[in-house]
């Protein structure tokens, strides 16, 4: 196999983004953020209530097509809730790919539930279906309706899947394959705002999903996240345990159960109202970019751009450049000479199953995961820096 030739890799990245310094994705501020952030601190709405909550919510549900969403102070809380919601209980097991944020495991930890590592493939960098259902036939054993792990004994609850840099997985089959093992489906679609599968956007296929809004996301409320759901009662559920599960009352402090203090505050919500109206922008200017990558990319030697799976339409979060098999040792040289240029990139997660604390945790053969670790890179893709 040719060596990459790491000077044309530089000089593709180059044709695509202007002089200077390059972060990896930085937010973009240029309609009504000052205005609406002001009038939270002229009215004194900066906290638990105010008006841009609501409106943040409806907008959010409007523009993804879900029945309702649930504004929280991040993507991780989002997490938490829609499994505790998904009915995940202490020492059950949800299935999570191994390449993912660390963020997906922990709120798993979080219900006192144990994750279970399964692999991803190249095409959609998400979860192998096809992997998973042949794991599954392997270890599992159903009783009364429900999925057990034969080899620990344990309830297997849910399957987390995320669509890794805003690529959208391959949901029918995974839903399909939640039905047949009694297992709750759950989106992580953190990355993907503005992005679709097959016509609708991600976040429609499980009961629950979840979104992020931190600030390196495609819109950001500088820290946020909702959950996504068609169920009316699930979202009045996600309402009330989110906001400390207080009884509506005038002045009374009645709480009927143990709740959480995840609320957006008003002033955040305010700032992703503003974001929101410039989406369809953002997504334009990042499709544009992507497509210069593409280009710039397509007759460089031994590494290619990561495109959208041909069911999907991807928001391009993070653009995403991966070696071919046999260059792996390349990687890190070519992350040392994009700093060196002033072009900022990132080498993927660390796999879930190696960090210390998910060890001991269950875990299928991920060579594929590992593969797309070794060789995967992300690099620049701010809104701002499309056409």
């Amino acid at each position: 196999m040719r060596k990459i030739n790491n000077n044309e890799v530089i000089e593709a990245l180059r044709s695509c983004l202007p002089y200077g310094v390059i972060g990896l994705h930085e937010p973009t501020f240029a309609g009504n953020e000052w205005k609406y952030v002001q009038e939270c601190l002229d009215t004194g709405w900066v906290s638990s209530a105010g008006e841009f909550v609501g409106r943040f919510e409806k907008e959010l549900a409007g523009f993804t097509g879900v029945k309702k969403a649930v504004a929280v102070v991040n993507g991780t809380s989002a997490l938490h809730i829609a499994l505790k919601l998904a009915g995940v209980q202490p020492n059950d097991e949800v299935l999570v790919p191994d390449l993912t944020f660390v963020a997906t495991a922990n709120a798993i930890t979080y219900c006192g539930a144990i994750p279970h590592f399964v692999d991803s493939e190249e095409k959609t960098l998400g979860v192998d279906q096809n992997k998973l259902r042949i794991w599954l036939n392997q270890i599992s054993k159903p009783r009364n309706g429900e999925c057990f792990n034969s080899l620990t004994g344990r309830r297997i609850k849910a399957l987390i899947v995320m669509h890794t840099f805003g690529h959208p997985v391959d949901l029918d089959p995974l839903l399909a394959l939640c039905l047949e093992f009694d297992l709750e489906l759950i989106e992580d679609a953190a990355e993907s705002l503005g992005s679709y599968y097959k016509g609708s956007h991600t976040g429609n296929r499980g009961r629950l999903a979840i979104l992020s809004f931190n600030g390196n996301k495609i819109v950001t409320t500088g820290g946020g996240g909702a959950i996504l759901t068609n169920d009316e009662e699930l979202a009045a559920r996600a309402k009330h345990i989110t906001t400390t599960a207080k009884v509506p009352h005038p002045w009374k402090y009645d709480h009927d159960q143990v709740g959480y203090n995840y609320r957006l505050p008003n002033i955040n919500a305010a700032l992703g109202c503003a974001q929101l109206e410039q989406l369809p922008d953002f997504l334009r200017r990042k499709r544009q970019l992507a497509e210069c990558y593409r280009t710039a990319f397509e007759l460089i030697e031994g590494i290619r751009f990561f495109c959208e799976p041909e069911f999907a339409k991807s928001n391009y979060w993070l653009n995403v450049l991966l070696l071919n098999e046999g260059n792996e040792k390349e990687r890190d040289r070519l992350l040392e000479l994009t700093a060196q240029n002033g072009i900022m990139t990132r080498p993927v997660w660390s796999l879930m199953h190696k960090l210390p604390m998910f060890k001991t945790y269950p875990c299928m053969e991920v060579n594929t995961a590992e593969s797309i670790e070794a060789r995967a890179i992300n690099i620049p893709s701010s809104a701002f820096l499309g056409y």
